[in-house]
């Protein structure tokens, strides 16, 4: 501080602008109620600045107070501020002396009412959810590859515009039918509840989107109408939300099968991309053929292993090799037999010799040996017999199999090769189908390929829709004197008027 020593406050201490601005700072910082205030106005002079912190002035009929809400504040905000809303903001209040302003640093803000509308929706929601309306298991799933779609939103907003633009290209087959309402104000709920029985019941659609832009909690109210929310619940077929911001969840959001984030990201959800339909349907294609080539493959390989067994080419082989094994085996029975009285009659022998040796008076026992040698030469002879019986009977029944199968055996050979014939004619259908499958799916490709709009707009062509319905444009008949139209080609978009009645040859 310095002094001043003449004028007529001489003595008194003079203050620098700075060092006064600085003391009612700290006098307004110190200051109990200003560190927790808050304040009702309207938004005005509303900016968001780059770095993310908003500047804009709270004003009512007679004053205007500077505000700021740096980042980090901004981000915990729940609606999307602008100028014109009326808001109930709370921080504290500072001062910036940089420019010698008393502001208000904004900790946190609502809409004004917002406290209210909220405890309304809570009970509201914790009603429906009580009945059961947003389980996930009654949601159903989308149609893949929907027919008719159904748009219930305003035919005079940018939802309408961005939900034909992005379905007519990512899947041109698809009818789009906009069902107008109203979505904001008193009579949106009513009208939206219209439209979406309408939609069901009246437009044969098999997919409904239900959007609308962003806006504050009072523009979306429509959206959490228990009547509207009841309406989506009860809709007989699936049910895209698209109400507002990314930020923004309204009670349709939460009821309906699907909601998404913004009106062009709903449009993208409920319809696939024709570039990638196509590309599915070729990487399939090349799976079948593969699939095919594979089979056909093992198949060939299991036909010539077949084809190439002893059976195959010479059948007769298999009763020529009984034969003989029965030869060999007749041989070795006959000689076993022949060895085994050969060693019983020599073991008889020798008894016989030793007992005549020894004691000749024993006749009686030799009697009875001699009568046992009788039967065991007997027995043998039977053996024999029934041994060379058997072998006849066996060689018998193999001569009668080599009959039988002898008028056969002449036609194994033809049929095994008209077998190879059949085989290899077969292999030959199967690579002709095959072919067949491939020039299909070809032909598939080619034909959605030439119906991707894009390719269309980009040969020269372009895309008509009537201003006031948003309705594709596919004959003159369908426009009159002083419609607007939307003419989208390959660069941009072209607003037009009709001027002329398109049935006097007439133009936009």
């Amino acid at each position: 501080m310095s002094r001043v020593s003449d004028g007529p406050t001489r003595g008194q201490m003079a203050l620098s602008v700075s060092e006064l601005t600085a003391y009612v700072r700290r006098l307004i910082e110190r200051d109990e109620f200003l560190s927790q205030v808050s304040v009702r106005g309207e938004l005005s002079n509303f900016t968001r600045h780059r770095s993310g912190h908003l500047y804009f002035s709270l004003k009512d009929e007679s004053t205007q107070l500077r505000c700021v809400c740096f980042r980090g504040d901004a981000a915990q905000l729940s609606f999307v501020a602008d100028s014109g809303q009326r808001v109930i903001a709370h921080g504290n209040i500072t001062v910036y002396e940089p420019r010698g302003e008393y502001q208000l640093i904004v900790r946190s803000m609502l809409p004004d009412g917002a406290g209210e509308l909220a405890e309304a929706i809570a009970k509201l929601r914790a009603k429906l959810e009580a009945e059961g309306l947003f389980d996930p298991s009654r949601k159903r799933g989308l149609p893949r590859f929907p027919r008719t779609i159904a748009l219930v939103t305003s035919s005079t907003g940018a939802a309408v515009r961005d939900l034909v633009s992005v379905i007519s290209r990512r899947w041109p087959p698809a009818e789009l039918v906009v069902v107008p309402t109203s979505v904001q104000g008193e009579e949106a709920p009513a009208g939206i509840v219209r439209s979406l029985n309408r939609a069901s019941a009246v437009c044969d659609a098999d997919l409904v989107i239900l959007g609308r832009g962003g806006g504050s909690l009072e523009d979306l109210m429509a959206f959490f109408d228990e009547e509207v929310v009841r309406a989506v619940f009860a809709c007989p077929v699936p049910v895209i939300s698209a109400v507002g911001h990314e930020t923004d969840t309204s009670l349709c959001d939460e009821v309906a099968d699907l909601r998404a984030p913004t009106p062009s990201a709903a449009g993208e959800l409920a319809v696939p991309d024709l570039r990638e339909v196509v590309a599915t349907i070729a990487r399939l294609g090349e799976r079948a053929l593969g699939g095919l080539g594979g089979a056909l493959s093992r198949g060939r390989t299991r036909f010539d292993a077949l084809s190439e067994r002893s059976v195959m080419m010479r059948p007769r082989a298999i009763v020529e090799t009984r034969w003989q094994r029965l030869d060999d085996a007749t041989a070795r029975a006959t000689r076993a037999v022949e060895l085994q009285v050969e060693r019983l009659d020599a073991r008889l022998a020798r008894p016989e010799i030793t007992l005549r040796a020894r004691d000749p008076r024993l006749r009686r026992r030799l009697l009875a040996l001699d009568e046992r040698r009788t039967r065991v030469t007997t027995a043998a002879i039977r053996a024999r017999t029934a041994l060379g019986r058997g072998i006849e009977r066996r060689r018998d029944r193999w001569e009668l199999v080599g009959r039988r199968l002898t008028p056969r055996m002449a036609g194994i050979e033809p049929r095994a090769r008209h077998l190879m014939e059949l085989g290899r004619g077969a292999l030959g259908a199967l690579q002709r189908r095959i072919d067949r499958f491939e020039a299909r799916i070809g032909t598939a490709g080619a034909s959605l390929r030439a119906m991707d709009p894009t390719n269309v707009i980009e040969r020269g062509y372009a895309l008509v829709w009537r201003e006031r319905d948003q309705r594709l444009i596919r004959s003159a008949e369908q426009v009159a004197h002083g419609d607007e139209l939307q003419i989208s080609v390959s660069d941009g978009e072209i607003a037009a008027r009709v001027t002329q009645d398109p049935g006097r040859g007439g133009g936009a």
